[in-house]
């Protein structure tokens, strides 16, 4: 599947689609964590469609089925994956069938992302997981020097040296455009103020634009999605009704489950209920793994 951003760049992608006409049926958006293809989200986004959605995965530009032939120099940051990419994402499921409800499921910076994109008042249902913004201070205690030595030192040398991140070569992730890597690097407590320092958009009114109810899930083995990390970045969603559930792993049966691993598929049984129940009908399902750690209601 392949669709335009706004300013022309094409992005790939994959679509569950049922096939024939079905007014009712929403249509999920799955926003990716940052330099992860989403490829990885394809059992998950099979069991959403299996159960009663459309399904819509992509790349950000620079990744996967959107990267360039040279990613040295390519232009990309994560403002451009929120306000261009993902909005151009929702736009396209949104054209699927005009009408029809649409979700999204946000992990990392994918939970954070849909803030900046202007489509995304139009969002029914939101599920983020490990969704923050890497602001430093915010990572867990015992891991945060390693965590600012690769990821805050090594990762924009490397930017700056030689115009990407080869990330994948190093076993991180996938290789990541240089703004992008930057914007990681050198993020403060305010995400505006990396995004758009001179203040030229109202990025906090935006993120106030979205109204749809959120049910934010953390690991408590995530040594990014602390929950300081999650409630800094759900206090940006200011006008949508906002849950913080925390869940350990020995709540899954697991020894480990950490920043990535809700999306394996042997979570399918203890862990993906919680997105498709909440993406069902808006609620936690009975019996639930985890304890809700937060609730916030939306402003005025």
């Amino acid at each position: 599947m392949r669709f335009e951003a706004a300013d022309g760049v094409e992005l790939g992608g994959f679509l569950w689609r049922r096939a024939g006409p079905d007014a009712d049926r929403p249509i999920v958006v799955v926003s990716a964590a940052t330099s992860v293809r989403c490829r990885y989200y394809a059992r998950f986004a099979a069991h959403l469609h299996h159960h009663g959605f459309d399904v819509l995965t992509f790349d950000y530009r620079g990744v996967g089925q959107s990267r360039p032939a040279r990613l040295r120099g390519f232009r990309a940051g994560w403002r451009e994956w929120g306000e261009l990419d993902l909005d151009a994402a929702l736009g396209h499921a949104m054209a699927l069938g005009p009408g029809r409800p649409v979700h999204v499921v946000g992990h990392s910076f994918g939970g954070v992302a849909i803030g900046l994109a202007p489509r995304a008042r139009a969002v029914r249902r939101i599920v983020t997981v490990g969704a923050q913004y890497a602001y430093w201070r915010d990572y867990a205690a015992g891991e945060r020097a390693a965590m600012v030595r690769r990821w805050h030192a090594a990762m924009p040398a490397l930017a700056l040296a030689l115009g990407y991140v080869p990330a994948r070569r190093l076993g991180w992730m996938e290789d990541t455009p240089r703004g992008v890597a930057l914007d990681w690097a050198r993020m403060g407590p305010r995400i505006e103020r990396r995004l758009d320092p001179a203040g030229a958009s109202d990025l906090p009114g935006r993120f106030a634009e979205v109204t749809a109810p959120i049910l934010a899930i953390s690991l408590t083995d995530d040594p990014f999605g602390t929950p300081a990390a999650i409630e800094r970045a759900l206090g940006y969603f200011s006008r949508s009704p906002r849950a913080h559930l925390r869940v350990a792993p020995e709540d899954a049966g697991a020894a480990a489950i950490g920043h990535f691993a809700f999306f394996h598929d042997r979570f399918r049984d203890r862990l993906w209920p919680l997105a498709l129940g909440f993406l069902q009908d808006g609620r936690l399902p009975d019996g639930h793994p985890g304890a809700v750690a937060a609730r916030f209601a939306p402003s005025a």
